[in-house]
C-alpha cells in the first residue's frame, strides 16, 4: 500500500519539485499552498505524512503542526527550514515533528529520511496490532463456555476486575487458571502495566526467593550481578503466583509481609522497597487441607483468599465440550494447513463421554492430535488415539440399521442430557441447545422423550 503524503509550501517550485520526486518513488502525493489550506485538508482526509515549510503566509508551519496534533494525531510531520533557522526546527521537533530537512533540499537525503520514518511507522503499527491481539487473546474470548458454571465464573471475573482485591483461583490442573488471571488483569485498571506469571512449583527452593524479590550482587554464591525480581518487575501491574501451594514455608512468611505492608526486601539487603502490584494466586490443591497439615500458613491463606474463583472441571460442564471442540478446531486447522470442517456425531459423543484427567488441556491435545491425523474433512473415531476409549454401549455397531434411527438416538440422548443439566427446565434447555422452545417441544414428541 502506497503511503499518502501532503506537501505544504508557499513556493510553487519547491512544492512541485518535492511532489515530482515523491510520485516517482510511488507515493500518493497532494499539495497545499499554505498552512491554512493544509489544515483544512487534514480535517477532511487522512495523510500518513506531511512535509511542510515553516515560514508561510496565513498559517506558519509550527501552528499547523500544533493544530494538526488535535485533528490528525496519527500523521507524521517533517518540517522544511533554512540553514540559519535551526532553532525553529528544534521548536518544531519539540512540538511533535519527527524530523526536519534544510534548504536547499537534498532529495536523496529527503527520501532516506522518509524511508526511515515509514519503517518506524510500520514497526509501531505492527506493535500496536500485536498489543491489541494480545489484549484480545486474554480477554473473555479465550475462556470458552456457555454453561451455568462458566457464566458464574465470567460474572465473578467482571466484578473482581474492577477492584484491586487479591484473588485465589482454584481448580484442577488444565482448567485454565492462568487464562482467568490474565482476563482479570486485561479488564482491570492495571491493563497497561505488566502481567507477570511465576510457577511456584517449577523453581527450586533455593532460587525462588531470589526470583520473586531479586538479590544484591554477592548475596550468595553465583550472584555476580544485581537482579530485579518478579515483584519489582511487575510494579503497577499484576503478579500471578501459579501453584502457590508449592511455595516453601519460609518464603510464605515473606510473601505475607508483602501482602500486608506493600513492601519487600531483596536478598542480601536490609532495606525495604515499596511496591504497588496486584496479586492473583492459583492452586490445584485444597489449601484448607494444606493448612491443617501445616504445609501452608493459615494467615497467608486468608490473605490470598479474599475472593475465590473456582473453575469447574469438564465433567461438571459437559455442555461446553462442543464449544471447546469447535474452538480448538478453529485454532489448529490453520496451523496444520488442513481443511477440517468439523467432527462426526460419534466423535462428539465420544468426547462428551470421556473422563478427562487432564481437563481442558487434555481435550485440546486430543483435538490437535486428531486434526494432524485426520483423513477427511470431518474428524472420525479413527483419528482419536488408540488408548481413547469412548463409551461403546452408546454405539450399536453390532449390526448396521437405519441411519435415521441411529441419528435419532444420538439426538434423543443429547436432548435428554441438556434437560438433565438444566433441571428439566425446557426454556433453559432450549437456550442451551440453541433451539426455539416450540422446536424443542416438537422434538420431545417426535423422539418419544419421556420426562418424569
Amino acid at each position: 500500500m502506497a503511503y499518502k503524503i501532503l506537501v505544504v509550501d508557499d513556493e510553487d517550485i519547491i512544492r512541485d519539485s518535492i511532489s515530482f520526486i515523491l510520485k516517482k518513488e510511488g507515493y500518493l502525493v497532494e499539495e497545499a499552498e499554505n498552512g491554512l489550506v493544509a489544515y483544512e485538508r487534514l480535517t477532511e482526509e487522512y495523510f500518513d505524512l506531511v512535509i511542510t515549510d515553516i515560514e508561510m503566509p496565513q498559517m506558519k508551519g509550527i501552528e499547523l503542526l500544533e493544530k494538526a496534533s488535535v485533528v490528525a494525531p496519527q500523521t507524521t510531520f517533517v518540517v522544511i527550514t533554512a540553514y540559519g533557522s535551526l532553532d525553529t526546527a528544534i521548536r518544531a521537533l519539540r512540538s511533535g515533528a519527527s524530523d526536519y530537512i534544510l534548504k536547499p533540499i537534498e532529495f536523496d537525503e529527503l527520501l532516506f529520511k522518509l524511508n526511515k520514518l515509514f519503517d518506524l511507522k510500520s514497526i509501531i503499527s505492527e506493535n500496536n496490532l500485536l498489543k491489541k491481539e494480545l489484549q484480545r487473546d486474554y480477554d473473555f474470548s479465550r475462556i470458552i463456555g456457555k454453561s451455568r458454571a462458566m457464566e458464574k465464573v465470567f460474572e465473578m471475573i467482571r466484578m473482581v476486575s474492577q477492584t484491586d482485591s487479591t484473588v485465589l483461583i482454584t481448580g484442577n490442573s488444565g482448567t485454565g487458571k492462568e487464562l482467568v488471571a490474565r482476563a482479570i488483569h486485561a479488564n482491570s485498571t492495571r491493563e497497561k502495566k505488566p502481567f507477570l506469571a511465576i510457577n511456584c512449583g517449577a523453581i527450586s527452593e533455593n532460587l525462588i526467593e531470589s526470583e520473586l524479590f531479586g538479590h544484591k550482587k554477592g548475596a550468595f554464591t553465583g550472584a555476580v550481578t544485581d537482579k530485579e525480581g518478579y515483584v519489582k518487575a511487575a510494579e503497577g501491574g499484576t503478579l500471578f503466583l501459579d501453584e502457590v501451594s508449592e511455595m516453601p514455608l519460609q518464603l510464605q512468611v515473606k510473601l505475607l509481609r508483602v501482602l500486608q505492608e506493600k513492601e519487600f526486601t531483596p536478598v542480601g539487603t536490609t532495606y525495604s522497597i515499596p511496591v504497588n502490584i496486584r496479586f492473583i494466586a492459583s492452586t490445584n490443591r485444597n489449601l484448607t487441607e494444606q493448612v491443617a497439615k501445616g504445609t501452608f500458613r493459615e494467615d497467608l491463606y486468608y490473605r490470598l483468599n479474599v475472593v475465590e474463583i473456582n473453575l469447574p472441571s469438564l465433567k461438571k460442564r459437559k455442555e461446553d465440550i462442543p464449544l471447546l471442540v469447535d474452538h480448538f478446531l478453529n485454532k489448529y486447522r490453520s496451523r496444520i494447513n488442513k481443511t477440517i470442517l468439523g467432527v462426526q456425531p460419534e466423535v462428539l459423543r465420544a468426547l462428551s463421554n470421556y473422563d478427562y484427567k487432564g481437563e481442558i488441556r487434555e481435550l485440546e491435545n486430543l483435538i490437535e492430535r486428531a486434526a494432524i491425523f485426520a483423513k477427511s474433512e470431518y474428524l472420525s473415531l479413527e483419528d482419536l488415539p488408540d488408548n481413547f476409549n469412548p463409551n461403546k454401549d452408546a454405539y450399536p455397531y453390532e449390526k448396521i440399521g437405519s441411519l435415521n434411527e441411529y441419528i435419532g438416538k444420538i439426538e434423543k440422548d443429547y436432548i435428554l442430557r441438556a434437560l438433565e443439566l438444566n433441571d428439566y427446565n425446557k426454556e433453559k434447555a432450549a437456550e442451551a441447545l440453541e433451539l426455539g422452545l416450540s422446536t424443542l417441544y416438537r422434538k420431545i414428541k417426535e423422539l418419544d422423550i419421556t420426562i418424569d
